[in-house]
């Protein structure tokens, strides 16, 4: 089962703010602002699946997807499947 909106943007804020070593702000842009580059959205996606006990499969994703914690809940909504 997927988490809800809720779950997934709270695992999100931890993961990002983990990811560039401060608390994230609201609305804050990842990618285009350059906080994190590509590698990190691959390990940003790892946190995630860790956290939410998904798979985010990143062959069709791209970077923008996770420019945002808005962007990140509506990513992992369509393309999250739950871990087996």
């Amino acid at each position: 089962m997927i988490p809800d909106s809720q779950t997934i943007r709270t695992a999100a804020t931890e993961a990002a703010s983990q990811l560039i070593g401060r608390p994230l702000r609201p609305g804050q842009r990842l990618v285009t602002s350059g906080l994190i580059d590509s590698l990190s959205v691959l390990k940003l996606i790892g946190l995630l699946e860790k956290k939410l006990r998904v798979v985010i499969p990143p062959e069709t994703l791209q970077p923008e997807d996770f420019d945002d914690v808005d962007l990140i809940v509506e990513t992992v909504e369509r393309v999250a499947k739950p871990a087996a």
